[in-house]
C-alpha cells in the first residue's frame, strides 16, 4: 500500500486528487494539508511513503517543505511528486535540485496521476515527456546556479565502475533501463542492477537525483 498526503492550498483541488486515489486498491491518501509546515508535520505522523506537493502554498512553500523532507534522514524514504500547473516552470527545476522525484501537471487525468505515483514510488524518475526532460536535463547543467556535490558524491563519483558511469550517463541523458539495455546490448535486469549501485554509492535517493548528480559531477559534459 502506498501512503499518500496530498499538499495543495486548494481545497477543491485537494478534494480532487483524493477522489482519483481512492479507487486504486494500492493507494491511500492518510493526510491532506493546505501548507508546507502542516504537510512535513502530516508526513512524519502518517508515516506517508510519498507527497504530492503543491509548490505555491502560504507559511511554507513547496519547494521549502520538499527540502525538509529530503533532508531529513528519518524521511528518507519518503518521495516527492510535485504538481505544478505550468508544465515547466523555473520552480519545478528547483524542487528537483531539492530532492523531489518528478512532476505532474494539475491537468493530468486519474490514468496519469496513479501511473505517476506509482512510477515514483518505486524509486523511477517521472521526467517526461522527452522534451520536458531534456529541458530539465539543460538547465541543470546550467551554470548559473552551481552546487557543489556533497562529500558522499564526490566519494561516490570515485567509486563508481566504469559501466556505472556510463550507464549514469545515460539516464541523465533521459533514456530508460530498457532504451539503455537495448543500447549496450545487455538485460534490462543488468542494467537495473547496475544503476542501482550507482545510485547508493553517490548518495542518490532515486533515479531523478541521479540525473541530478551526473549533471553537477560532470559526467555528462565529459560524455
Amino acid at each position: 500500500m502506498i501512503r499518500v498526503v496530498i499538499a495543495d492550498d486548494q481545497p477543491l483541488v485537494r478534494t480532487g486528487f483524493k477522489a482519483l486515489n481512492e479507487p486504486a486498491p494500492d493507494l491511500e491518501v492518510v493526510g491532506e494539508a493546505g501548507d508546507g509546515r502542516e504537510e512535513v508535520r502530516l508526513v512524519r505522523a502518517a508515516g506517508a511513503d510519498l507527497v504530492l506537493m503543491d509548490i505555491r502554498m502560504p507559511v511554507l512553500d513547496g519547494l521549502a517543505a520538499t527540502r525538509l523532507i529530503t533532508g531529513d534522514e528519518d524521511l528518507a524514504g519518503v518521495k516527492v511528486l510535485i504538481l505544478t500547473t505550468f508544465e515547466i516552470d523555473e520552480y519545478v527545476f528547483e524542487a528537483l535540485r531539492a530532492g523531489a522525484s518528478g512532476f505532474l501537471g494539475k491537468s493530468a487525468d486519474a490514468e496519469e496521476l496513479l501511473h505517476a505515483i506509482r512510477t515514483v514510488n518505486r524509486g523511477d524518475a517521472l521526467l517526461s515527456p522527452a522534451a520536458t526532460r531534456t529541458l530539465i536535463s539543460r538547465f541543470l547543467a546550467a551554470p548559473a546556479s552551481p552546487q557543489p556535490m556533497d562529500e558522499t558524491a564526490r566519494r561516490g563519483l570515485d567509486q563508481l565502475t566504469d559501466q556505472e558511469r556510463q550507464m549514469t550517463t545515460l539516464v541523465a541523458t533521459g533514456l530508460s533501463n530498457d532504451e539503455i539495455a537495448a543500447q549496450l546490448v545487455l538485460s534490462p535486469a543488468t542494467v537495473k542492477t547496475h544503476v542501482n549501485r550507482a545510485m547508493v554509492k553517490v548518495g542518490a535517493r532515486d533515479r531523478a537525483q541521479l540525473v541530478v548528480f551526473a549533471h553537477r559531477s560532470g559526467l555528462v559534459e565529459s560524455a
